[in-house]
């Protein structure tokens, strides 16, 4: 039976004096891609007096452009989203033939479009060292993938960071812990 979900953002400047506010780019709505269905969501900005424009960035990934025509003493933005906690098995999806056993080639066009997301953005000795850990031999590639999130959690401890940011993976490694953020990010360093 699946579980409904009510999340809510509240944020709030106040200013001590009348003050002009910028264009503002507000990114807090659900991707409709998102396979989590959403039952409702709403935006709600004071003050009233301002223009919203709905934009999607190259993701697909709805922003709102809010413009404000007067000055005002506060900025208030608050996010209602309604969801359908529905349980979602992670590995219904479909393979592509050619890509059913690790290692395996992108063709020309793919590697053009996957460019951006295999960019190698660390390259620090320990993960380079835990890179050698990786077993490359042939094999079914969601073997492949399981045994790499293996490998990160047996080497990363969870846990809860309320700084901001996401840790390089050489403090996750050296630190041995890390939020979630930051074993998506070592995973991702290692995949790519």
């Amino acid at each position: 039976m699946p579980i409904k979900v009510a999340i809510q953002h509240h944020t709030a400047y106040h200013f001590d004096r009348m003050t002009n506010i910028l264009p503002h780019v507000v990114r807090l709505r659900p991707a409709p891609h998102c396979r989590t269905p959403i039952l409702s969501y709403s935006l709600k900005i004071s003050p009233a007096e301002h223009f919203i424009n709905w934009q999607q960035d190259p993701f697909a990934n709805y922003l709102a452009r809010l413009v404000f025509p007067e000055r005002t003493r506060a900025l208030v933005i608050d996010v209602e989203v309604i969801a359908d906690m529905t349980v979602i098995n992670p590995f219904d999806f479909f393979l592509a033939e050619e890509n059913e056993f690790f290692p395996f080639k992108y063709d020309e066009q793919s590697k053009k479009d996957l460019a951006p997301y295999l960019l190698v953005t660390d390259q620090g000795k320990h993960l380079m060292q835990l890179l050698t850990k990786v077993d490359r031999s042939k094999q079914a590639i969601i073997n492949f993938l399981v045994a790499v999130n293996q490998m990160v959690q047996k080497e990363v401890s969870y846990l809860i960071r309320l700084e901001p940011g996401v840790q390089s993976c050489e403090e996750t490694l050296e630190l041995k812990s890390g939020s979630c953020r930051d074993s998506a990010w070592l995973l991702v360093q290692i995949l790519r």
